[in-house]
């Protein structure tokens, strides 16, 4: 729909302010005319844009001012009495928007806005070894000196065969999932960026963390969260546990080998050991771990005494909470092998963040023990600040069943999505979920988000790449016939060395017998 012209209520419109900017990206601006009277020129001077191009005023809507303004773009506004619309918007350059669109742009801005929830966040913390640490960012920015690009950033780090892997974590993990997102998006492109964002900051980390030449592991499980969506990535067996809705989710999983035939079967393909520690008499006890090294952990960062199959690939889950919001338990496995996720949220049921973190670990610890580092986040979200505790939530009859509570999108979904998308869900909602172990998939993202990437940068340590230099991520896929190699995603030398080491194509350890000592 166009406009066409001005209700008969207002055929003599009142000044208004023309911002002279140049057209929003993509290139839609609102022609607005005035069909009682002729187009007039428009008295408003032509202005040289920053490509070196000239253009003409146009009029935009308050949601299209913030975004320039949200890009350090300055708006000069001048007063233009009588009939609004000199020019037509066609002629400068750009169609014409429906009116509908600037209006629910509108709305998704307002909504953005209402849709960031009051967040408080609590800790706790017991030590035995010295190798757990957090990361507790409330205030984050994407962009410097913006606030509506603001997100909220908490990790647990727990280290094993010393803290340097932990610590150098802590330290960069953020940095490289930041450096990995493409410059300027906006929120909803940057949130869908982030998932594979995340998978590139995982390996970066990893990589760099080996020219430190320290045997040390970490499991990692890291949050974001920008308004009510939450994405979680992890690798190792600390855990990230959802209350919402009076349902209890699981955003993490547990890479141990015990808990999954798919991580055995996979290391033991990349050439990996996975077995129980052998006694003397030839008996078999304890978990099953990877040899040499005796990890019984498929998935970490760090572990280079273990061999490159234990990757860095994380489980990487994004969910969209309802206005109800809901509590996040972050911990590691001090915590979860003494309580189950359904223990650890009743127990600390009815009180705020910081109190609750305390009686999850100091429960944790009553039940076996201080046996090992034992760290608990708990993270509240959408409650009023004058309520903080998060009481017991009933659930309500005829809520339907629980895939209904927490469903992934489809591609079915896609077709009306830009209808769905500024409505707030009344339930748990799964965005994103993917656990594979193979960067070939987990880089390839399907558009439009492999459009949000540059072409011949690398993937995974972002360093610029002549055309001739990129090597694709399928390379040595087996089924070249469905792949259009040219598209990328690219990878630089060393990175694909990495890549072909994960996989079991690159020998780089030497094997040893399951009667070492185990790390983990």
């Amino acid at each position: 729909m166009r406009v066409a012209g001005w209700i008969s209520a207002f055929c003599t419109p009142p000044p208004c302010d023309l911002l002279l900017l140049p057209p929003l990206p993509g290139s839609h601006h609102l022609s607005i005319r005035s069909s009682p009277s002729p187009p007039q020129k428009s008295t408003a001077p032509i202005r040289e844009g920053r490509d070196g191009r000239n253009w003409e005023p146009r009029l935009y809507s308050g949601s299209a001012r913030r975004w320039w303004q949200g890009r350090g773009m300055s708006t000069r506004s001048k007063s233009v009495p009588g009939s609004l619309g000199g020019g037509s918007g066609s002629a400068a350059g750009g169609s014409a928007v429906p009116l509908a669109v600037l209006l629910r742009r509108e709305v998704v801005s307002e909504r953005t806005a209402a849709e960031r929830p009051d967040l408080q966040h609590g800790f706790f913390n017991q030590a035995k070894k010295g190798e757990d640490f957090f990361l507790l960012k409330p205030d984050c920015e994407r962009l410097p000196g913006v606030p509506s690009s603001s997100f909220s950033a908490f990790g647990i780090f727990d280290g094993h065969n010393g803290s340097g892997a932990a610590i150098y974590t802590k330290e960069n993990l953020l940095n490289n999932i930041l450096s990995a997102v493409p410059a300027d998006l906006n929120r909803e492109d940057w949130l869908a960026a982030l998932p594979r964002a995340m998978v590139a900051a995982f390996v970066k980390t990893d990589k760099d963390f080996q020219t430190k030449a320290r045997s040390s592991g970490t499991t990692v499980t890291f949050v974001i969260i920008d308004g009510l969506i939450v994405t979680v990535a992890s690798v190792g067996d600390s855990r990230c546990v959802l209350e919402a809705e009076g349902s209890i989710y699981h955003l993490s999983s547990d890479h141990r080998f015990d808990a999954s035939k798919e991580e055995v079967d996979r290391v033991t393909e990349a050439g990996g050991d996975v077995g129980r520690l052998n006694v003397v008499g030839g008996a078999e006890i304890g978990p099953l771990r990877c040899w040499p090294g005796g990890l019984c952990l498929s998935r970490s960062i760090g572990d280079q005494d273990v061999g490159e199959f234990i990757v860095p690939v994380p489980l990487v889950k994004q969910v969209k909470l309802s206005t109800a919001g809901g509590r996040l338990i972050i911990a590691s496995d001090g915590v979860w092998d003494a309580l189950t996720a359904e223990q650890a949220l009743n127990c600390s049921r009815g009180l705020p963040p910081e109190a609750a973190a305390e009686h999850v670990v100091k429960e944790a610890v009553h039940s076996k023990g201080l046996r090992d580092d034992t760290t608990c986040i708990v993270v509240d979200l959408g409650h009023e600040k004058g309520n903080p505790a998060m009481p017991a939530h009933k659930k309500q009859p005829g809520m339907g069943v629980f895939k209904n509570m927490f469903r992934k999108k489809t591609s079915s979904d896609s077709s009306c999505h830009s209808d769905r998308e500024y409505m707030d869900p009344d339930v748990v909602e799964e965005i994103f979920e993917d656990e594979c172990a193979f960067l070939s998939r987990r880089l390839d993202s399907e558009y439009p988000v492999r459009n949000m990437f540059k072409l011949f940068i690398c993937a995974i340590c972002q360093v610029e790449l002549k055309p001739n230099q990129g090597i694709s991520v399928h390379e040595d896929s087996s089924q070249p016939g469905n792949l259009r190699r040219w598209d990328g995603p690219f990878l630089c030398q060393s990175c694909q060395e990495k890549k072909e080491a994960m996989e079991g194509k690159r020998r780089s350890r030497d094997s040893s017998s399951r009667n070492s000592g185990s790390s983990e």
